[in-house]
């Protein structure tokens, strides 16, 4: 009768269902925005110094720094899935001690940070081809962000433990608030007193320690509204529940970096393919990026629901959540697709202004045309599994996608560029279906709401 009344799509005409989906996503597709907002100003207040070699530290440092602190994203992570199962259990000391185990945690990854930052910077310069001006300038941009890594990686932590409490505003604002003290900064420090580099880094470092201070201030009027216990308590007792806690970031870790092996082949093996080749894909990475945005906006509202619902072990909310955020994203993702076949010639000329270049973009835009479809799926799944904090499942999953990645390229190799993008979907693809394969199999069985200790 239960399996009966859940394939009973009637609750799909409630919209109270839809709007709770909105308003945890509409939040995080603004929030993501403001981060090639972001971007472009630093490049134009950079690029508007006297020698190139300003912004090809930036973008170097940057690159560096940004790598660093997604491959930690595991923290926001992690963190969403557990304090969404606290919520929806309602479990008061488990949402407070998340928020101090996911604060401690991070902090430990910034000390280690701040402890080998300069070998890590020496690492990177070794092996990079760029120029001895370019790397002074981005190890003194790269040195100087890094001492916003603890304020940078407890924010991943306040983000995740907000969001877990069905609240997406106060990220949003959180976001766009240091993004917007950031490029206030950048102009001050690099135009009015002309710090150059050391200006653009200090400038993100002074924003990611104001948002800390916003976002602490958002986490304890939360801590007073659900009426938590004494942070002094939770300390004491952080040590409880701690084993699951870094067992989940290890694996959405190894996730992470299964992925950026992913993207990070691709790069360079078209850059191997020649300079229109990895123009061309930049352009078209740039159609990726805006899919992750719309995409990733869904899969932050379902790791909050999910949560919610397995903390709560509501099977019937669960399948709500699934169903509605998948019929929203599958509407987002045939949008997407149409405006990529109607419009994608258009959308590669604003972006690049070179002949060659849009000749070879144009080539290999019917693979963009299909990804939103494809990577969807992929997109809501590692939503249900975060919310559900089955990250072992999630880093499996990954390592497959992975090794269909590399192997579909090296099948189709003679293709070129096209192998690539075939690689590309595939693998999108196989992140889809291997993580649908397994939920079905936990669905069948009634354990998807069995969450580990």
């Amino acid at each position: 009768m239960a399996e009966k009344n859940l394939a009973n799509f009637a609750f799909l005409s409630q919209l109270s269902l839809h709007r709770q989906v909105f308003v945890l996503a509409l939040p995080m597709v603004l929030s993501n925005i403001t981060v090639p907002l972001l971007g472009l100003v630093d490049a134009a207040v950079i690029g508007h110094l006297e020698h190139s070699w300003y912004l090809g530290g930036v973008a170097v440092g940057g690159t560096m720094i940004s790598v660093t602190f997604w491959l930690l994203g595991f923290l926001r992570m992690a963190t969403t899935g557990l304090s969404a199962q606290a919520f929806g259990a309602r479990d008061g000391h488990q949402q407070g001690r998340v928020l101090v185990q996911g604060l401690i945690m991070a902090w430990g990854f910034a000390l280690a940070l701040l402890l080998i930052h300069p070998w890590v910077a020496d690492a990177v310069m070794y092996f990079s081809d760029a120029s001895e001006a370019v790397k002074l300038h981005a190890e003194s941009y790269f040195s100087i962000r890094i001492w916003g890594a603890p304020a940078a990686l407890a924010n991943l932590v306040l983000m995740g433990w907000l969001l877990g409490l069905q609240n997406a505003r106060v990220p949003m604002w959180l976001l766009i608030i240091t993004n917007a003290a950031n490029i206030v900064f950048d102009l001050l420090f690099v135009l009015v007193f002309d710090w150059k580099v050391e200006g653009a880094a200090a400038a993100s470092v002074c924003a990611e320690y104001l948002g800390f201070l916003i976002g602490m201030r958002f986490a304890l009027g939360e801590w007073r509204r659900l009426n938590l216990p004494k942070i002094s308590q939770l300390v004491s007792h952080s040590v409880e529940g701690l084993g699951r806690f870094v067992r989940l970031n290890r694996d959405i870790f190894l996730r992470s970096l299964s992925l950026q092996a992913a993207f990070t082949f691709m790069t360079f093996q078209g850059a191997s393919l020649g300079d229109d080749i990895v123009a061309a894909n930049a352009v078209l990475m740039s159609f990726l990026m805006l899919i992750s945005f719309a995409m990733d906006g869904f899969a932050y509202a379902i790791e909050a629901m999910v949560g919610k619902a397995v903390g709560a072990k509501d099977r019937r909310e669960l399948w709500y959540a699934m169903v509605i955020t998948t019929l929203w994203s599958g509407v987002i993702a045939l949008g997407i697709a149409l405006v990529f076949g109607l419009q994608g010639q258009a959308i590669i000329g604003l972006i690049s202004s070179i002949d060659v270049v849009q000749q070879q973009a144009s080539q290999y835009l019917p693979w963009l045309v299909a990804m939103p479809l494809v990577s969807m799926w992929c997109f809501l799944l590692d939503g249900i599994f975060i919310g559900a904090t089955r990250g072992r499942e999630m880093r499996n999953s990954m390592f497959l996608a992975s090794c269909c990645f590399f192997l579909v390229w090296w099948l189709c190799s003679a293709w070129g560029n096209h192998a690539l993008w075939a690689a590309m979907l595939s693998f999108m693809a196989m992140r889809g279906l291997t993580l649908a394969w397994v939920f079905w199999r936990h669905w069948q069985a009634d354990t998807f709401l069995v969450t580990e200790r």
